[in-house]
């Protein structure tokens, strides 16, 4: 009988715009019995590669990823080694990414209140030979407010025939796992042969109205503290040599 497990390939942590650290989004993960997490914090692996460290003291794999802002979108990379750069165009990152045997996830693509690839998808991602050659496509994102973003994204996944992936879009620990990817197997790599065949499927739950909440006040609280920081810098004042 075939072993179906749940990875979840699309979280973040403090490295960038997340609000739990590594730790604790591991904790959680093996709390929950998740037990393979891709962490990828926009436009670095730091976080991951701390995750990968500290992985060893948890029973959850951890996938060295990259939520890179190209400029076409945001794109999820997968089984990094090198960091990609952001502002990039969408086909110079892919073939990046594809030099170091990453995989290429075009994250919440119909998602309109972030850099999101849209319409391209249908336009450039199509086709037997296509100029952005993704790997398969975030059809279900749980941090999304409308359920149409995933619905429209499920089904353009659908017509060009990609992969459907799922993801949390976690930026707090609590929500590690709401959004997943199932795939036959149990591994990492069980997961990256699954995504290459076409053989995942993309489930879970959208965010509670608590988990918005509990993040837009993290959110707040560090855009005070970092508006106090500013306000507290002392001001330095350079001489112009000039003598009244």
């Amino acid at each position: 009988m075939t072993i179906w497990s749940k990875a979840d390939i699309h979280v973040h942590t403090r490295y960038s715009d997340g609000h739990s650290s590594v730790a604790q989004v591991l904790e959680h993960a093996d709390h929950i019995g998740l037990r393979i997490i891709a962490i990828t914090d926009h436009d670095t692996i730091a976080g991951a590669i701390e995750a990968q460290r500290m992985a060893r003291g948890f029973d959850v794999e951890v996938i060295v990823g990259e939520e890179v802002s190209t400029a076409d979108g945001h794109l999820l990379v997968l089984f990094l080694e090198r960091a990609l750069p952001p502002g990039r165009p969408a086909p110079e990152t892919i073939a990046a990414a594809h030099e170091q045997g990453a995989l290429c996830i075009v994250a919440h693509p119909f998602d309109w209140l972030v850099p999101s690839f849209g319409a391209s998808l249908l336009r450039y991602c199509s086709g037997d030979n296509p100029a952005w050659p993704v790997d398969g496509v975030e059809v279900f994102n749980a941090s999304l407010p409308l359920p149409g973003m995933n619905e429209r994204a499920a089904s353009v996944a659908t017509a060009l025939e990609l992969p459907a992936c799922g993801g949390s879009d976690a930026h707090h620990f609590s929500t590690v796992g709401l959004g997943y990817t199932l795939f036959p197997g149990s591994t990492a790599d069980d997961l990256r042969q699954a995504i290459l065949r076409g053989d995942v499927r993309a489930g879970g739950r959208a965010w509670a109205a608590g988990h918005y909440a509990a993040v837009a006040s993290l959110r707040a609280r560090r855009g005070l503290a970092r508006a106090a920081r500013a306000v507290t810098q002392p001001i330095s004042f350079r001489s112009t040599g000039r003598s009244r």
